[in-house]
This record gives structure tokens, sequence and C-alpha cells, in this order.
């Protein structure tokens, strides 16, 4: 795969540098453009190579010369609107503050990057589940995986040092995720059932700060009822 959106660049640890980009865009960069804001302005990942190719100037043929196929196209789209996220958790999880405030900036990043790219879930659920083998193993490896695991381990401290209550990784996945995809996927039926208009910047403040009293309201365990921390745990 000769994009120049390489899941390798997921990899990259905290405080790493990525490379400054070239000033011009490269055809590899064109097509990806072209085929997120067709999916934005679709609410769907329903889109074809001729449209890609229209929108973005490019032969359709060079499809294949960059990314091997259409999936191959979708893969190193997700890893370009997911690297930011992804290469932070690690940060995140070693800076100095409690974990109930971890927990917050990662809500809010998750939310962030759903509505920067509203497609995601959509497109992570179709690489998983009827694309390739190979490509359900790489989002397994470069998103999936690694995001549980961030999850778990903040979840973990969270317990130990008395803030938290124990919660289901999985169901705790399952739901900051789903949550977050839904308020973008479900918004044009929104629209019409109830009058509600787009997803605006404002909109997403007021949902991050839902979703943070929602979440964390289940979760915190009030002060007075907090056991001493445990002084260490395995994370």
């Amino acid at each position: 795969m000769r994009s120049q959106v390489s899941v390798s660049a997921l990899n990259r640890g905290p405080g790493k540098t990525a490379a400054k980009p070239a000033v011009k865009t490269t055809t590899a960069d064109k097509l990806l453009l072209a085929a997120g804001e067709l999916m934005i302005e679709h609410n769907s990942i329903e889109v074809s190579l001729s449209e890609i190719a229209q929108r973005s100037g490019v032969n359709s043929a060079l499809v294949k010369y960059h990314f091997g196929n259409k999936d191959g196209l979708l893969l190193a789209l997700l890893a370009r609107d997911a690297a930011t996220e992804m290469t932070h958790l690690d940060y995140l999880l070693a800076q100095p503050i409690t974990p109930s405030a971890k927990l917050r900036l990662h809500i809010a990043g998750i939310i962030k990057a759903y509505h920067q790219f509203p497609y995601m879930n959509r497109l992570i659920h179709y690489l998983l589940h009827e694309s390739s083998t190979e490509a359900a193993d790489e989002v397994s490896k470069f998103f999936v995986g690694p995001l549980l695991d961030f999850q778990r381990r903040l979840l973990a401290e969270g317990v130990a040092a008395g803030e938290f209550r124990q919660v289901d990784p999985v169901l705790f996945y399952t739901s900051v995720i789903g949550a977050s995809d839904h308020l973008f996927y479900s918004r044009h039926a929104m629209m019409r059932a109830a009058g509600v208009g787009p997803v605006t910047d404002d909109v997403c403040r007021q949902y991050i700060a839902h979703m943070e009293a929602l979440i964390l309201g289940g979760m915190i365990v009030a002060p007075d009822q907090r056991a001493a921390p445990t002084g260490g745990h395995e994370i």
C-alpha cells in the first residue's frame, strides 16, 4: 500500500512530532479528503470510486496504485482520522491529574473526533465485519485494541484511587463509542422528528458536558464513601 497516510503513523509515541506535511497535497491525500467529505455530505459511507475521483480530480485508477482497492482507501481514511486521538492515549494516562480529569478529557476527545469525522464508527463496523480479514485485523490492531486497553487501564486506575466504582471495560467502551456516534448518525432523523438543528460546535460542547455528567455521574464514588487509595495497582 503506497498511501501517504500510513497506519504505522499511529504508533508514534507521545512527544514525538510527526514530520511536517509537504506543501503540495499528494494524490493520496486528495482521494482521502474527497472520500471523507462525501461521507459527511451523504451521511453514509456508501460512496463510489467514481464520486471520489470526480470530487478529488484524480483518476479512479490511482486508487489501486495508492491503496490497493477501495477497502484499502477506507482503511487509510480511518487511520488518518483516528491518528490524533490514538497517539494521545498513553500521554493522557501518564499525566499527573486525577483519573476523573483524565476521563473527562478522554470523553471530550472522542466526541470531538466524531464531530470532525461523523462517519467514523460506521467505517469501523464496515472494516471489521464486511471487509477483508486483513482489514479487520488492522482496525483491531490500531484502533479497537489500543482504545479498549487504554480505557481498561484508566478504569483500573480510577478504582485503585477510590474514585470509580467497578465498571466493565467492554460495556464502558460500548457506551462511550456508541453514544458518541449516535449523536451524529441519528441527527437527520432528529431534525425531522424533533425539529433540532445540525450538530454545531455549540451542540458538540453541550453534548460533551452532557456525556461527562451522565457517565461520571454513574461511576464516581461519593467522597464520603471512598476507601483509602491502595497505594499501587496494576494497569
